[in-house]
């Protein structure tokens, strides 16, 4: 097949820029490498071949293939020097101003048919290429770090690209080994975009007091799925960069409350906490390893109360099947009696709310998650009201963990952990569909291979029911009185009727 740019210029030799060289040398184009810094263009010629004669030595690469990667990599001193290519990369710092200045150079000295296209991951598209002579012939190509790992490439129209320049790159992505997904122009494309919900939630439900980082972390990797949690990946990624990003979409967004970020990481940022890199964020790291305490063991508890289920409890077949199993005492009356766990199981309403409303006592009620199938869970989550006992809290606890599957107790929260971060993330997916931003497909593409999510937003959303996730932001909503719960259009009407959330209308 004929090689979709048979010359490409990369304008910036940092890991972005090395990691796009290196794959458009693998897929055949000849690629020039251009950086300011004296002597950079070179390095990184030098880098990518000591990577390639290391996949040489562990038997992972033909020598000959090596040979010819390395030679299509061609360092050039000057801008002028990029005249013959087909397409630029610009890769350069995450600044308007030097984007614009750069890439007004480089459509002086191209052909006017050759494509520029800006790796930017927050910058407006049309913003960098407002001052071109061409705009036409500018689109967004965004890569994710490390390039040749990260498998998805957003590409990005600006308000006057040429459809055809985003077909020639999204044709291109696949010559090189990528999944491109298109996207319009907005604030934080698809991937930073739709990533909002994971971070800004479990901040938020720590800076309630809820429970602690540790904990978000552990059940949402456990009930969810997810490989890392929140709090696990802010390390990874660190402060200083994952912090600016929540406020830039924040604010690019006109304070949207939905992206709204948190005093937490603020001030953990001004203190210096950055994450893994430093060897302190959320976590303290020895050797690169995060130092988390061992959870406590169940409590034990002679005797275990009998209990009563609420009749309005989420999966309520399914509940009390769970606690036949684990050789509970049920009540069936209309009431429990005056020794019974009362447990309920909301979706969205917090432990108080509910036993208010149905006149429960507080003392005795206890909440746990049921959004998800139990069956599907590594662990179940247990929610108190102020109220609560610790001898009903103990006998829950110990009650739900008889199996040996692993419970987390947490204080009151609309919507415990996971269905408040699952239904924000469905929401915020939603509501970029409903933006008409990107198909629902290239959504869920999208955030499955750039943020290793379990499924893709509107798969979850459809997995555990568009209509569960919407009762769940009604509800939270009415908790906390706080617009950022508002649903999605896209949402809340294809929940109403029960149809699927990657449905597009025709």
């Amino acid at each position: 097949m004929k090689i979709q740019f048979p010359r490409i210029g990369i304008a910036g030799t940092g890991a972005m820029g090395r990691g796009i060289a290196q794959i458009a040398a693998q897929a055949g184009s000849e690629v020039l490498l251009l950086d300011a810094n004296p002597g950079a263009a070179q390095a990184a010629k030098a880098a990518l071949e000591d990577q390639w004669a290391r996949l040489v030595a562990k038997g992972r690469l033909d020598e000959t293939q090596a040979s010819a990667y390395a030679a299509r990599l061609h360092p050039v001193a000057a801008v002028a020097d990029l005249a013959p290519c087909d397409l630029v990369v610009e890769a350069i710092v995450e600044r308007l101003d030097a984007k614009q200045a750069l890439l007004m150079q480089l459509q002086r000295v191209l052909r006017d048919d050759a494509v520029l296209a800006t790796n930017t991951s927050s910058l407006s598209v049309t913003a960098i290429g407002a001052g071109l002579a061409r705009p036409g012939q500018l689109a967004g190509f965004h890569f994710f770090n490390p390039v040749p790992l990260m498998k998805v490439v957003e590409v990005i129209a600006g308000l006057k690209t040429d459809p055809a320049v985003c077909t020639a790159l999204v044709n291109y992505a696949r010559q090189m080994g990528h999944t491109p997904v298109q996207a319009q122009d907005t604030p934080g494309f698809i991937v930073n975009h739709a990533g909002r919900g994971f971070g800004t939630e479990a901040l938020r439900i720590v800076g309630e007091g809820v429970t602690d980082f540790a904990t978000v972390d552990r059940i949402l990797r456990d009930q969810v799925g997810f490989k890392l949690g929140p709090f696990e990946l802010m390390d990874l990624t660190a402060l200083d960069v994952s912090h600016p990003v929540m406020e830039s979409i924040y604010h690019q967004y006109y304070e949207e409350p939905r992206f709204r970020p948190s005093v937490i990481t603020a001030q953990r940022l001004a203190g210096g906490l950055l994450g893994k890199k430093v060897g302190e964020g959320f976590y303290r790291y020895a050797d690169g390893v995060a130092q988390v305490l061992p959870e406590p063991p169940a409590p034990a508890v002679e005797q275990i109360p009998p209990v009563w289920v609420s009749p309005r409890a989420s999966r309520r077949a399914e509940l009390y099947q769970l606690l036949k199993d684990l050789g509970a005492t049920i009540e069936t009356g209309q009431s429990p009696s005056a020794h019974a766990i009362t447990l309920v199981a909301p979706l969205g309403f917090d432990i108080t709310t509910v036993a208010v409303v149905e006149r429960l006592d507080p003392a005795r009620t206890i909440g746990i998650d049921m959004l998800i199938d139990d069956a599907a869970t590594r662990r179940r989550v247990l929610a108190t009201n102020p109220a609560t006992r610790v001898d009903i809290r103990n006998a829950a606890h110990a009650l739900f963990a008889r199996d040996g599957k692993a419970v987390s107790v947490i204080r009151d929260s609309g919507g415990f952990v996971t269905q408040r971060v699952v239904a924000t993330i469905v929401n915020i997916a939603s509501d970029i569909c409903q933006q008409g931003i990107c198909s629902p497909r290239d959504l869920d593409t999208a955030v499955t291979l750039g943020l290793g999510y379990p499924l893709g937003p509107l798969a979850m959303g459809d997995r555990w029911g568009p209509t569960n996730i919407l009762e769940v932001l009604f509800n939270m909503q009415t908790v906390y009185g706080d617009t950022r719960y508002r649903p999605s259009p896209w949402l809340r009407r294809r929940g109403a009727i029960g149809l699927s959330l990657t449905h597009v209308e025709e």
